[in-house]
C-alpha cells in the first residue's frame, strides 16, 4: 500500500453510510487499495501521468454546505432553456438551486443519495452493473464514495420533452477537495429524453472531480447525452461514461472538454442487441500546460449494430492531448458498421497529440473504417482570407473556429449550440471580431 491512497482510506472510515450499498462500497475500496492509482507503465495510461492527482491530499468528506448566490448560478445555467435541473455544489445536492417540477407521470429524477435510501430493488439491479470497478481504479474509488449524484428512471413509452440538466459546480474551499458524482440513468422501452452533464469551476479552485455515469437503454430507447467540461484551470477531472444498449436503442453522445489542468474522459458503449446504434462526437480545446485524454471503446456484440465517432482537438501553448478510440467487433457481430475519425489542429510548435484509433475485428462481414490526422492551419485558406483584407491573426481564428464547428454543428439543441459557440470563440484571439464574422 502506498501513501498516495492513505488519505482516501482514512476518509472512507469517516463515511456515515448504513444503506444496502455498504458492502459494495467496501468491496470497491478494497479493490482500489489493492491496485492503487494507475501509472504510465500500464498501456491504457501510457500517455497520461496521474501523479499530480495521486500525490495531492484531497478531502473526500464534505459535511459543510457551500453557499453560492443565485446570481452566480444563473450566470452559468442555461437561463433560456426550459429544463429540469439538479444542481450540486462541491459535490453536495442543492435543493435551493435545483428545479424539479412538472415531471411526467412515474418519471423519477432525484438525488442518488435519496434513491439509495428508498429504491433498493431497482438500484440493486442497475447500480454498479455497467461501470466495471476492475477496469479503472478511479471507477472503484467513485463506487467506494458513492453518495450524491443523479438517479433518473424514464418508464416505457415516456418521452420527456424538456432536457434534464445536471449542473455540478465547484468553488474554492479552504483546502483542496474531491467529489465523486455518480449518475444512474435507466431508460425503458421506447423512452426518450435529453440529458446534459455540466461540470463548471466558478473560480480558480483547486479540486478533483471523479465522475461516473451509468446508462441502461432498453429496446428502442433514444437518449441524447451532452457532457460539457469547464473545470477550473487548477482542477483535475476524471470522467467515465458506461452505456448498455439493447435492441434498436440509440445513444447520441457529445463530449466537450474546455477546462481543467489534467482531464481524462472514458466512454464505453456496449451494443448488446441487434439494431443498437451509438454516435459519438467530441471536441477538446487545450492551452498553456493543459492535458486532456479521451479514451473510447465500443463493443459490437451482436449483428446489425452501428457506431460512428468523430473527435476533434485544437491544441495551443505547451498543451498535450491524447485520443485512443477502440472498436471491438465480436465474432457473432456480422453485418455491423463502425466508423471512427480523429482530427487534430496544432496551433503551436510546442503542442503535442498522441492519437491511436484501433479496430479489433473478429467477424468477416463488416464495414469498418478508422483514421487520424494531425496538422496545422491550411496556408492556402490563410492566403485566401488575407487576400480579402482580413488580418492574419483574425484569419487564423476564423479557420480554427471553422475546424471546431464541425463538431458543434452536429448539436441540435440550440441553447447548447449557442453556448458552445460562444465559449469556443472566447478562447480565440480577437474574440469580439470573430463573433462579428460568425453572426453575419
Amino acid at each position: 500500500m502506498t501513501t498516495d491512497i492513505q488519505n482516501y482510506l482514512n476518509d472512507f472510515d469517516q463515511l456515515q453510510t448504513n444503506d444496502w450499498f455498504a458492502k459494495n462500497r467496501q468491496s470497491a475500496l478494497n479493490l482500489f487499495k489493492e491496485t492503487g492509482f494507475p501509472n504510465t507503465r500500464q498501456e491504457n495510461w501510457k500517455y497520461t501521468d496521474v501523479r499530480p492527482i495521486a500525490r495531492k491530499s484531497f478531502s473526500n468528506i464534505n459535511d459543510q454546505k457551500t453557499t453560492v448566490s443565485p446570481d452566480n448560478v444563473n450566470a452559468i445555467r442555461f437561463t433560456d432553456l426550459d429544463c429540469i435541473e439538479l444542481v450540486f455544489i462541491n459535490g453536495i445536492y442543492s435543493v435551493e438551486h435545483s428545479r424539479i417540477n412538472e415531471l411526467p407521470m412515474n418519471v423519477v429524477v432525484e438525488n442518488l443519495a435519496d434513491a439509495l435510501a428508498t429504491d433498493n430493488k431497482l438500484l440493486e439491479k442497475h447500480l454498479s452493473q455497467y461501470a466495471d470497478n476492475k477496469i479503472s481504479p478511479f471507477t472503484a474509488l467513485n463506487t467506494a464514495f458513492i453518495q450524491h449524484g443523479t438517479y433518473i428512471n424514464v418508464p416505457d413509452n415516456v418521452v420527456i420533452e424538456r432536457p434534464i440538466n445536471l449542473l455540478f459546480l465547484s468553488k474554492e474551499n479552504p483546502s483542496p477537495f474531491a467529489t465523486h458524482p455518480r449518475n444512474l440513468i435507466i431508460m425503458g422501452n421506447h423512452a426518450q429524453t435529453t440529458i446534459i452533464e455540466s461540470y463548471i469551476g466558478l473560480d480558480e479552485a483547486n479540486y478533483f472531480t471523479n465522475a461516473v455515469t451509468e446508462i441502461s437503454l432498453s429496446e428502442n430507447a433514444i437518449l441524447k447525452h451532452y457532457k460539457i467540461q469547464q473545470e477550473s484551470q487548477r482542477a483535475y477531472h476524471i470522467g467515465n461514461l458506461n452505456v448498455m444498449q439493447n435492441k434498436d436503442s440509440k445513444l447520441e453522445s457529445h463530449s466537450i472538454a474546455l477546462g481543467g489542468s489534467l482531464v481524462r474522459n472514458d466512454i464505453h458503449g456496449q451494443l448488446a442487441d441487434e439494431g443498437a446504434e451509438i454516435i459519438m462526437n467530441g471536441l477538446y480545446m487545450t492551452n498553456d500546460k493543459q492535458h486532456v485524454d479521451n479514451h473510447t471503446r465500443v463493443d459490437h456484440l451482436k449483428p446489425h449494430t452501428f457506431s460512428t465517432e468523430n473527435y476533434r482537438g485544437v491544441l495551443n501553448g505547451n498543451s498535450r492531448a491524447v485520443f485512443n478510440g477502440k472498436v471491438v467487433v465480436h465474432p457473432q457481430a456480422q453485418k455491423i458498421e463502425a466508423h471512427q475519425n480523429n482530427a487534430n489542429l496544432l496551433l503551436s510548435d510546442d503542442a503535442e497529440i498522441d492519437t491511436k484509433p484501433e479496430l479489433e475485428i473478429y467477424a468477416d462481414d463488416v464495414k469498418c473504417s478508422h483514421g487520424a490526422t494531425v496538422g496545422q492551419l491550411d496556408q492556402d485558406m490563410l492566403f485566401y482570407l488575407r487576400s480579402r483584407a482580413i488580418d492574419e491573426e483574425t484569419a487564423r481564428s476564423l479557420l480554427t473556429y471553422a475546424f471546431a464547428d464541425e463538431v458543434i454543428s452536429k448539436i441540435t439543441l440550440p441553447e447548447i449550440k449557442q453556448r458552445l459557440e460562444y465559449l469556443v470563440v472566447g478562447q480565440l484571439p480577437d474574440a469580439a471580431l470573430i463573433r462579428e464574422f460568425t453572426n453575419e
